[in-house]
């Protein structure tokens, strides 16, 4: 049976949303497949696009998916998490406590190129004869993969394929498999294999998302060599003083004649390998390349790791890697998949959103998650909260490890965080906004470092971690860190009314709708101020009670007192949240509902996102919404709203919102799920799965939406799937599309595993594990068991899961 309410009963998606043109790529050249994204022509209209669309990643190491031979080209891209400049912020008037110093993520060497000459002609693919062309993302293998066949001007039939990989197992590991078979005549055959540091080619960016261009050199030269098939070349960062070394290596494997001979000079290192191709003789190159980083070591040091990683790579062979490839991805697979039955289009756009998830984490061992992943280096390679609340929901229920990482990443930043709340006058700690360091890095501070909502999302990301996985280690020792400095920030930053026997007010702070800034009593901030006060006081009261060694060390590293947990409780207990009486609503803001609305019927579609066409003044003196703020509080803290709140709150903010943030989509079909707003629901899920392949946000070329990517698996579970999960119960009230036949996914549940299964008549629970487990299933407690599988009707509209 369906859960949603009738058409006619659910008012139409807003008609700026119908302003997102859907830009899909053709299904000739790009056909459907649930577990491929295939490319099957030649095209320099998608090629930004493409290029973005079949990046690799490990989360330490990036590439955009450009051709093998290097051109034709939009961005070369090449990344490594954290590897960074740094360069002075200019403020055109300067300030107290403006930040200072500004962050942007290197393009390394790349080591994807080979120059193919077939009779000293160069394969160039813009103007080749190619009689067959297919290129293959390939996510459960974890390659690129491409095939084609070449007419040569002389009129020979060359066969060229190549498989690439950056390797889960290997973090600093990436390697390229590429063939080539004249096929039907005899033919000199050269291929140059290459490593080439290229300047910053970036043009100076209009688009305040874009990476800056450096103007002056950013890898300097530290020293070069080449010997038999390797080359390696060493690199200093100017300004920020990171360290560089990357090399390759080359195994050849052909039965034809051949040379080959390496060199290198400080910008380029390359193997070039001569041959006597015979008709139908293969000539296979297996090529690796690594890089490793640091901020100080020496590159000598660097470079004698990347002989050790190349020494192993050559040793144990290219298939070795694939290998290796195929059972972390078969492990993350088993662990992640969500299954859409029935639309074959969406399931494609689901499991590449997924994969775009373990592209940008994996690996991603003592940094931050980037907004575009290794795929482009818009937003400069930096990290904001994009990973607390969209990405890491997702890591907690699959790979709760990575998870835990992360976590432990923020806490290695506390200590900057603590020096950004003394230069802004509060007590406790600020976490920076933007950052790859941990040094804000946000100049537009109205919208950057006023977000202290921040340092709350960063704690209902530990919250949810600990109450899924039960890690109650982590939480009360580097967690509880930083719940004691996050919520003294809050009690210092807040005020009480009437002398201290009112209202909790918090002023002068931005939401998370950047195109409403600098405002008292957000109440998204708010509610989420009230979390953090109210964990931190539970958790480091209980340490106090419970364990007395541990809470003496936590007072030693934070001074904490006895007095302060009391004023968090207080502080908690007494905070401010808006409420309109007569509209029935949450105001976003004291002054919000103040303010004229504005026209959307009046805004033409080419004036969308509103921040490159209008100043920030004329935005801000309206009521309009770059991405969801209320209803951002109501999926996160649904137990503090009643179903009747969110449906008024919902009916009046979405037809306020732009979706000029592609963070918008996801949040609100899950809110639109839940108050079962189908119509609503399927459309802005659609504009979430497929934000890039579709080209939703007209900048896809700039690298992937990581936090679109976790908000769809949000959509899916939270939203479709009814999840809700607040206080350590997991409740489920699924509200599956009519045109979907099914839906399932698992969750990793305290070192347990929960597989959900939803179709139209009901929900099949199966638990893997050794213990007992109790869910509410649209409102009614169901006791699991190890190994069986519990069955459970959906028999009408339930508002039993809103906590």
């Amino acid at each position: 049976m369906s859960i949603f309410r009738p058409d006619d009963e659910v008012s139409s998606v807003p008609a700026r949303m119908r302003r997102r043109a859907f830009k899909s790529l053709p299904d000739d050249q790009y056909p459907v497949d649930e577990w491929r994204l295939i490319e099957r022509e030649c095209n320099d209209r998608y090629l930004a696009r493409v290029e973005t669309l079949l990046s690799l990643s490990n989360g330490y190491l990036g590439m955009r998916g450009t051709h093998d031979e290097g051109r034709p080209v939009a961005e070369r891209g090449t990344y490594i998490n954290g590897f960074h400049e740094i360069w002075p912020i200019q403020h055109a008037e300067e300030a107290f406590g403006f930040a200072t110093t500004g962050q942007t993520i290197v393009n390394v060497p790349d080591a994807r190129t080979f120059h193919l000459y077939v009779d000293d002609e160069p394969l160039f693919l813009k103007t080749a004869d190619l009689q067959h062309y297919e290129r293959v993302l390939d996510m459960r293998a974890g390659t690129l993969t491409r095939e084609l066949e070449w007419l040569t001007p002389a009129g020979k039939r060359v066969h060229v394929r190549s498989e690439r990989l950056v390797s889960f197992e290997h973090r600093h590991l990436m390697a390229v498999s590429y063939e080539v078979t004249v096929l039907d005549a005899a033919a000199p055959v050269v291929i140059s294999s290459h490593i080439r540091n290229q300047q910053d080619d970036r043009e100076p960016a209009g688009d305040p998302r874009k990476a800056r261009a450096l103007p002056e050199r950013v890898l300097e030269p530290q020293g070069d060599d080449a010997d038999d098939r390797r080359s390696v070349l060493r690199y200093r960062v100017a300004e920020s003083g990171m360290t560089l070394a990357c090399g390759i290596d080359h195994v050849i494997e052909t039965d034809n004649q051949h040379t080959y001979h390496s060199e290198s000079d400080p910008d380029l290192g390359k193997t070039v390998v001569v041959v006597d191709a015979e008709p139908g003789v293969t000539i296979r190159i297996h090529k690796f390349a690594t890089y490793h980083t640091s901020r100080s070591t020496p590159t000598r040091q660097l470079a004698d790791r990347c002989r050790r990683t190349l020494d192993r790579a050559v040793r144990d062979g290219f298939d070795a890697l694939l290998e290796a490839q195929q059972a972390y991805l078969d492990d993350f697979w088993d662990r992640s998949d969500v299954q859409v039955r029935g639309n074959p289009s969406v399931q494609q756009a689901v499991r590449w959103n997924l994969f775009q998830l373990i592209q940008a984490a994996g690996r991603a061992e003592g940094t931050g998650i980037p907004a575009k992943g290794l795929t482009g280096s818009a937003y400069e390679g930096h990290y904001f909260w994009d990973t607390d609340i969209y990405v890491l929901p997702f890591l907690t229920y699959t790979a709760p490890r990575i998870a835990r990482n992360l976590l432990r990443f923020r806490h290695s930043l506390l200590d900057s965080a603590r020096r950004r709340a003394r230069e802004v006058s509060q007590r406790g700690s600020l976490f920076p906004w933007r950052t790859i360091n941990g040094e804000e890095a946000s100049a537009y501070y109205e919208a950057g470092t006023a977000q202290y909502h921040i340092n709350a999302d960063i704690v209902y990301a530990l919250r949810k971690y600990v109450e899924a996985t039960g890690d109650t280690e982590l939480r009360d020792t580097l967690g509880a860190e930083i719940l004691v400095e996050t919520a003294r920030l809050w009690a210092d930053l807040g005020f009480y009314r009437d002398n201290g026997e009112g209202t909790f007010h918090i002023y002068g702070v931005t939401g998370p709708d950047e195109y409403t800034t600098l405002v008292n009593d957000n109440t998204y901030t708010n509610v989420m101020a009230r979390l953090n006060l109210r964990f931190a006081a539970d958790v480091v009261g209980a340490i106090r009670r419970s364990d007395p060694d541990r809470y003496a060390i936590l007072h030693r590293e934070t001074g904490v007192t006895v007095d302060e947990i009391t004023e968090w409780e207080h502080a908690a207990a007494s905070m401010f949240v808006p409420y309109d009486q007569v509209r029935g609503i949450h105001p976003q803001d004291t002054n919000f509902l103040d303010k004229e609305v504005w026209d959307f019927t009046a805004t033409p579609r080419d004036k969308y996102p509103l921040l490159l066409h209008f100043h920030p003044l004329v935005i801000y003196r309206f009521q309009v919404i770059k991405q969801a703020d209320i209803v951002l509080a109501m999926f996160l803290l649904g137990h503090e709203f009643s179903s009747q709140q969110k449906r008024r709150n919902f009916d009046y903010y979405d037809p306020l919102t732009t979706g000029d943030s592609s963070l918008s989509p996801s949040i609100q079909s899950i809110i639109a799920a839940e108050l079962a707003y189908e119509d609503k629901a399927v459309e802005y899920f659609r504009n979430a799965a497929f934000m890039d392949l579709a080209d939703v946000a007209g900048n896809t070329a700039d690298g992937v939406h990581v936090a679109s990517a976790g908000g769809v698996w949000l959509a899916a579970v939270y939203g479709f799937g009814g999840l809700r999960d607040s206080d350590e119960q997991l409740c489920f009230d699924p509200r599956l599309p009519r045109t979907w036949d099914g839906l399932r996914f698992p969750l990793q549940v305290r070192g347990q595993r929960l597989d959900v299964d939803v179709t139209h008549d009901g929900v099949t629970y199966e638990l893997t594990g050794d213990a007992t487990l109790t869910i509410i299933h649209q409102g009614t407690p169901v006791e699991l068991s190890p190994g069986a599988s519990t069955a459970c009707k959906i028999t009408a509209l339930d508002n039993g899961c809103d906590a």
